[in-house]
């Protein structure tokens, strides 16, 4: 996958998140979920153009680790939005399914470039 793709991938999932979290009820729980889950998920997005932006391969390992961490961080709200039945279970499926497929190509990202890393 191309890296603007990925780029343009991320945002949209940003978006996603920023749309879902609008449609949560307004509760005491749901504000605490709704600020995490909109920090994390749009965090992906942000923190994965800062990785584009490394300047060597550590850098960007520790940035993609951050990235990683923020998408499986937004896939735990997800889960925990969809058991608690906050809002209309395909959205918030849609959006884990994407935050998991998310996470996927960044664990695999990290594991190649790992794997380059160490043949050098």
């Amino acid at each position: 996958m191309a890296d603007f793709d990925l780029k343009v991938r991320t945002k949209k999932f940003s978006l996603l998140i920023i749309d879902l979290v609008d449609l949560l009820p307004v509760k005491v729980s749901t504000k605490i979920i709704s600020y995490q889950l909109a920090k994390s998920g749009t965090s992906v997005g942000a923190n994965y153009r800062a990785a584009l932006r490394a300047r060597s391969d550590k850098e960007f390992i520790s940035k993609m680790n951050i990235v990683l961490e923020e998408s499986d961080e937004s896939m735990f709200w997800l889960e925990i939005i969809i058991d608690k039945q906050y809002i209309d279970k395909s959205i918030a499926e849609e959006a884990l399914k994407e935050a998991n497929e998310l996470t996927s190509i960044f664990v695999t990202i990290l594991k190649n470039t790992k794997s380059r890393m160490t043949k050098k």
